[in-house]
Formats: C-alpha cells, sequence, structure tokens
C-alpha cells in the first residue's frame, strides 16, 4: 500500500483553503487543513467530504445525448463520444448564428465563489467573447455585483478587503463567513484576539453573530435605513473625518437645488468646463474650482462643507448646497427612533453600534449576499459605502484595502467586444448601470428572449454548470423556456432538475481532479502575494474532463483555435502567468505554491486620485443621476406585493453543510442535514399549532413548499428562515426560491429579492 502527500487547495467556494490531500494507492481518501497555507488554518465539512464527491456513485460518467423530448421525466440518455459531442455543440452553434447571428447564441457560468468554475471561468468569457455572443448568464446580480461592481460608483472601485491584521473595528454586515468564507472567519477570530471589537448586522444569531460585541438584527430589507441611521449618528456627533472629505471626497461639491446637478466652471462661464466642479470658498465668498488630484491643502481647507449659497450663473441666481449637507439632510432624516421603527433594531443599539465605530477606529467591513438580494439593493449598497466613507479608513491601515495583487495577464476578451454588440446585451437597456454592462445577463431576461423572441430571438445556450431552476427565482417562462430553447449543452458533475432539459450533458472532473490557478487568496496581504498552481489530487473518473478542457476543444472547433493560443491550454496558462514572471514548470514544482514580492501601499489615492470621474469618492453619484436615479444614497423600501394572507416575511440563509444546490448527493453532509428546514420563532409556531421537528408548509404568492420547523428565538417573530436548492424531494420540498417573484428586483443591478418575502407558515403533512 502507497500513502501519498498532495498539497493543494479547496476550489469549491471563494475561501481557496489551502489543504493537504491523502492518497492511498492512488484513491483519495482525505483531505486535511495546511496550515502552512495562508488560508490553510481550518477546512468546512463539504471540504473535508472531498472522497464522496469524487467518487460519488451518481457522477455523469461520459457525454449523453436526449433520445426524448423535454418535458419527458426520463431525457432517454444515450452514451456517446466526446468527439461525436463536441462537433454537435459546434454545429448547433454555427446553425443558430447563421440563422439569427451572434445573439442567438448565450453562454452561461455557475458562480466561481461558490462553485469550483473558478478554475475555467476567464476561459469561458474568453469562448463567449470570440463567439461576439453579447449575453453570458452569471449570478453576479445575486451575489458580488454589491461588493466588487456597484461600491465603484462611489470608490470608484470594489470594497476591497478588510485589513483586519490592523484593524480596531470590525463590521459584518449581511455576510456569515463561518458559512460563506471560512478563511476570513479565521482572520477575524485573530482580530479579535489582538483586541478588535465586532458587529454583526445580520436577521440570524448564526456563526460570528453568537459571540459579537454587538449583534444587529434588522429586519431583511431595512439595512439602508439602519446604514443612514449610523451615518446620521457619527454626523450629528461630528465623529466622522473631516480632513478626509475636504480632500479626497466630492463633500465640498456644490450641488444645485433646482435640478440637483452639480454646479459646474460651465454654469459660471460660456463656454466653460461642465467637467470642472465648483465650491464655495468661505474666505473670498464666491465659488471656487475643485481640482481632480492632487487637492491642495490649504485651499481645500477654505471649502464649506456646510450651508446653503446663492450663485449667479451665465443663466441666472441659482441656490447651491454641498454635497456634504445634502448628505446630512438625508441623514437627519433617520434618527434612531425611526431606524427602530422600520428596522425593528432598538434605538440605544442603533447608537451603540455609532459609538463602537467612532471609539475603535479604524473600521473594516465587509457585506454579501444579505444586502445584495433585496430590490432596493444599489441604493442598500450606496448607503453602506457613503457611512463607510465618512469614516477616512478606505485604503488605510486598518480599513479596507486594495491589497497588491498578482499582476496576470487577462485572458478574458471583454476588449473585443465592440460598444455596438454590448448594446445588444439582454437587459442593456433597462439596466445601463448594471450588470448588463459587462455582457451578464439574468435568466428572466434570458427566457423572454427564448420564449417571446425579444428583444431577438435566442435559440442555442452552452453552459458550464449553472442550475438555473434552482438557484435563480420562480419566472413565469423558466419552464417554457428551457423546453422551447432549440439547444441546450451543459457540463456538469451530475444530473441536476436543469440538466434534465439539455440536449447534451458533458461531464466534467470534480475540482478535486484537475489542476487550477489561484492568483492570491484574497485574506491579507501576505495571502494576496501567493500563487499556487494546484494539482489534481485524483485521477479524472469516468471519462469526465476539466471545463477549460472542453473550451479549448470547442474553440478549435468552431474555428477559433487562434484566438486561443493555437488550441494549446498549456501556452494559455503560460501566457496569463506571464507578467507574475513565473511558469507552469516552476509552480509544479512547487505544488504548495510561491509568494511574489508585493508591496501593498496604503492610502494609493493620495497618488492617484480615487478611480471616479471626479477622481475623488463620490457622496453624489452624476453616473446614478444620468440614469434618471437618486445621486445620493437613500432608503427605498422593498418592493414587495403585500397581501393580508401574507403576514410573515419569508428570508433564506446558507448552513454550512451545502452551498446552492450542490453536495447533498454526499452521505456525509446528508447525515448533518437529512432534510430541508425551515426556522421560526416559537411564538409563531405556536400561534399556528406547530411543534419542532415537524413538516410544515410555507406559501407565498408564488406557490409552497415543505420543511421541517427548527425554532429559534433569536429571529424576530415575524420572519422566516428558509433554505433553497434541495431537489430531493418531491413537490420541491426545500427549494425556497421556487416561492420567490422573479419579477421583484432591483432597477440598476437586477438582483432578486430572495430574502423578503410576505408568506405564511402552516403545519401541514410530509412530503
Amino acid at each position: 500500500m502507497t500513502t501519498e502527500l498532495r498539497h493543494g487547495y479547496c476550489a469549491l467556494c471563494i475561501s481557496r483553503c489551502g489543504c493537504v490531500a491523502t492518497l492511498v494507492d492512488g484513491v483519495l481518501t482525505r483531505v486535511d487543513p495546511d496550515p502552512a497555507h495562508p488560508t490553510g488554518q481550518a477546512l468546512c465539512v463539504k471540504a473535508k467530504a472531498a472522497p464522496e464527491a469524487v467518487y460519488a456513485p451518481d457522477r455523469i460518467p461520459y457525454p449523453l445525448r436526449r433520445t426524448r423530448p423535454k418535458g419527458d421525466p426520463d431525457p432517454g440518455w444515450e452514451r456517446i463520444s466526446w468527439d461525436e459531442a463536441l462537433e454537435t455543440i459546434a454545429a448547433k452553434v454555427r446553425a443558430a448564428t447563421a440563422q439569427h447571428g451572434p445573439t442567438a447564441v448565450a453562454f452561461g457560468v455557475a458562480t466561481p465563489s461558490g462553485t469550483a468554475v473558478a478554475d475555467s471561468f476567464a476561459w469561458i468569457h474568453r469562448l463567449a467573447h470570440a463567439c461576439r455572443s453579447p449575453n453570458l448568464i452569471f449570478a453576479t446580480e445575486n451575489c458580488n455585483w454589491h461588493k466588487d461592481f456597484a461600491p465603484a460608483y462611489t470608490f470608484g472601485a470594489g470594497i476591497g478587503m478588510p485589513d483586519y491584521e490592523h484593524a480596531g473595528c470590525v463590521l459584518l454586515w449581511g455576510f456569515n463567513p463561518a458559512t460563506s468564507w471560512l478563511a476570513q472567519a479565521t482572520a477575524v477570530q485573530e482580530a479579535r484576539k489582538r483586541g478588535a471589537r465586532l458587529i454583526v448586522v445580520d436577521p440570524r444569531r448564526a456563526g460570528l453573530a453568537v459571540s459579537a460585541d454587538l449583534w444587529l438584527r434588522p429586519l431583511p430589507g431595512s439595512d439602508g435605513a439602519l446604514a443612514l441611521g449610523l451615518a446620521h449618528a457619527l454626523i450629528e456627533a461630528g465623529r466622522y473625518d473631516r480632513d478626509f472629505l475636504m480632500r479626497w471626497s466630492d463633500a465640498a461639491f456644490l450641488v444645485r437645488d433646482d435640478d440637483s446637478t452639480l454646479l459646474t466652471h460651465a454654469d459660471l462661464h460660456e463656454g466653460g468646463d461642465a467637467g470642472h466642479p465648483l465650491a464655495w470658498d468661505e474666505t473670498t465668498g464666491a465659488p471656487a474650482p475643485c481640482p481632480r488630484r492632487p487637492p491642495n491643502a490649504a485651499a481645500e481647507a477654505r471649502l464649506a462643507l456646510r450651508g446653503r449659497f446663492t450663485v449667479q450663473t451665465v443663466r441666472g441666481a441659482v441656490t447651491c448646497r454641498p454635497v456634504f449637507e445634502r448628505l446630512a439632510e438625508r441623514c437627519r432624516a433617520w434618527p434612531a427612533d425611526r431606524v427602530e421603527a422600520v428596522t425593528g433594531i432598538p434605538a440605544a443599539q442603533v447608537e451603540a453600534a455609532a459609538k463602537m465605530i467612532a471609539d475603535n477606529l479604524p473600521l473594516s467591513f465587509f457585506t454579501w449576499t444579505g444586502t445584495c438580494q433585496h430590490s432596493n439593493a444599489t441604493q442598500t449598497g450606496r448607503a453602506i459605502a457613503a457611512l463607510y466613507g465618512l469614516t477616512g479608513c478606505l485604503d488605510a491601515p486598518g480599513g479596507n484595502v486594495w491589497f497588491s495583487k498578482p499582476p496576470l495577464a487577462d485572458i478574458t476578451g471583454f476588449e473585443w467586444v465592440t460598444p455596438e454588440e454590448r448594446a445588444l446585451t439582454l437587459g442593456r437597456d433597462a439596466r445601463p448601470e448594471g450588470p448588463p454592462q459587462k455582457g451578464w445577463i439574468t435568466t428572466r431576461d434570458l427566457f423572454r428572449a427564448i420564449v417571446e423572441k425579444q428583444p431577438y430571438p435566442v435559440s442555442c445556450l452552452i453552459s458550464f454548470g449553472s442550475n438555473f431552476l434552482l438557484s435563480k427565482p420562480n419566472t413565469r417562462l423558466a419552464e417554457a423556456a428551457m423546453q422551447q430553447l432549440d439547444f441546450f449543452a451543459l457540463a456538469e458533475l451530475v444530473e441536476t432538475p436543469s440538466a434534465r432539459y439539455a440536449d447534451l450533458l458533458l461531464p466534467v472532473c470534480s475540482a478535486w481532479e484537475r489542476e487550477g490557478l489561484q492568483a492570491g487568496f484574497q485574506v491579507s496581504a501576505a495571502a494576496e502575494a501567493h500563487v499556487q498552481l494546484r494539482p489534481a489530487l485524483a485521477p479524472p473518473q469516468g471519462e469526465s474532463r476539466s471545463d477549460t478542457w472542453i473550451v479549448f476543444e470547442l474553440a478549435k472547433r468552431l474555428g477559433l483555435a487562434d484566438r486561443f493560443y493555437g488550441g494549446d491550454a498549456e501556452a494559455g496558462l503560460t501566457q496569463m502567468l506571464a507578467p507574475t514572471g513565473l511558469t507552469p514548470e516552476a509552480l509544479r514544482a512547487a505544488p504548495g505554491g510561491l509568494d511574489l514580492a508585493l508591496e501593498t501601499r496604503y492610502r494609493k489615492y493620495e497618488q492617484n486620485g480615487f478611480g471616479t470621474p471626479s477622481g475623488r469618492l463620490e457622496l453624489h453619484s452624476e453616473r446614478m443621476r444620468g440614469v434618471g436615479l437618486d445621486p445620493l444614497p437613500d432608503y427605498v423600501a422593498p418592493s414587495v406585493p403585500h397581501d393580508s394572507r401574507f403576514p410573515l416575511t419569508l428570508t433564506t440563509a446558507k448552513w454550512p453543510q451545502y452551498c446552492h444546490s450542490q453536495q447533498r448527493n454526499q452521505p456525509s453532509l446528508r447525515r448533518r442535514m437529512p432534510e430541508p428546514l425551515v426556522e421560526l420563532h416559537p411564538e409563531t409556531a405556536m400561534a399556528r399549532g406547530i411543534r419542532e421537528g415537524e413538516w410544515i408548509e410555507v406559501k407565498t404568492q408564488m406557490g409552497a413548499m415543505r420543511a421541517r420547523a427548527r425554532f429559534s428565538r433569536h429571529l424576530a417573530p415575524q420572519v422566516v428562515c428558509a433554505q433553497y436548492g434541495w431537489w430531493q424531494y418531491p413537490d420541491g420540498a426545500g427549494d425556497a426560491n421556487r416561492l420567490v417573484d422573479g419579477e421583484c428586483f432591483d432597477p440598476v443591478a437586477g438582483s432578486n429579492s430572495l430574502r423578503n418575502v410576505p408568506c405564511q407558515v402552516l403545519a401541514g403533512p410530509e412530503p
């Protein structure tokens, strides 16, 4: 018997936890943490179940072709060769393109944050762009748009990463790292050992909320009101960084009262520069220019942050106020008692949170799906960003920092997309400042194009993972679209409900059976400097292949080899690594990874400004105003239908045992959570005659589902927390997403209201 240890990292989610695999006679038997790795201090139960994932008996073993009509419970799969499968896909793509143009072909990809598709994510984008398709289904609107892209309207970039090593206070908002990012949970715990305070905002008392210095329990969808209330408390107490706001934000820019536009040089002089904002100089009593960068400290000190001023423009006198004055007025509408009325958080806790933040700077924060899966997600994110801007901690020690990253070559092919092609992306007209600007579309818009041919027909879909029917909300055209697609090919591990509508199934390797590159492990400056080419930790099962192999083989058959380094994936990997000075050979010789000599500079804006149109942190967004939206952050009540038949609020959350609709076929995980659960307050259950452990029914306007009742005294009595992604029970038991109306979404990003749905709970029979 031969035992071998192989170093790698778990690719099942964004945490990318370092690990060591044990192989006995070539068989993967266990996976353990690798304490020497930047993210290897712990592993979750999903990673430890790796052998069950690799050797699962329900894996798709080889390419399969449908032989029965869609809608038949049994697709009648027949085995075909890889050559036949790939040639079929290429022929279908060519036929659809010839008939309707590249818009007839859409691509899909699962989330790289919660699946192992990150290994091939960039290559899948490259394939879509090489095919000139303007449409890629990616769950960004319900996952990462609000931390990685939407903050650019304020910060000029995403929110960065908390500098936990130097933080004085950590704020986790709608984010439970113990479930969804274990490496961050470890970093938070280390920060607390050093004395950092912890505030958790979450409707559930789960994970780190249990031991937090302060746990705030908002009603789902009310987070924006809390953010404005906290900002109000800081402003009223004078506990904000005035110097930072004066020098590095648009706080002093004057905004006209008549149309809420910035006052610019063009308002004062015919032919003046409309991109040159003005502020009020308290020394001269007149408007003064605000340079893009670098600001002059002495000049900035004379500018007003408060007050109302009359300015003579080329078209007459107008009244103006500084951005900060307008923001303060917006926040003034949210004293602690009003925040309590809307969020359910006691006023004393709101005031205590503001004081804890102000007394324990620097502040670092992180937010994720808990704030983005609402119909008011964009304004909530902007309110949180404005609150954070007041602290002056952005890109400063102990704040949220943009750590230096390994300089990989960008191989996604975004630069190939012309403005005319991008204008064709589904949803671009309705949401020009949202994900469609990147070519990322929602299933709602895709299904409409398939069934109603609006705004144009889509007939061919090639997807790499993504169980649409369980990971997205219920839309009126979902089933019809899946049945009407002329051709649907899906690369997958097992046969999911979505896979049953495919014309071809392609067997993919699990993350444990293929190489994978990770350049930077995110959670700290040291972790970001780490580059690792994860080796295959077990031989591929059956005829499974990596997603990257499939992409390159399809590219060759589509005549796109020249866009894919002659069809040589190794050459592509070499090109990707070239800017780092590393080679695939060097990384394979160091399976534990290599560290680059990177230096993270704080306050990079002092040299470069912020990546916004003004070069400053923007509390007032002209980009938002330009598309008819409020330029200032505000609280917008969730746009959910009110119905007296549904007096409770349904929200959802992740549990440690599973991620999305995955892993429920693995015995050790299923033993930990054998059936779907719904959490509710004991008083809520008692009023409905429900006993703990019983099967209950959850109803909304969209339908009903069943699950077992679990009591939680920490939930608000009017809140019910369910799971989603279950498909091993009949009648959709455990899948809360089928109860969510897919027509209720954020107008900017398209994010769905997955966590705030009116519902009712009843005692019910077993499914």
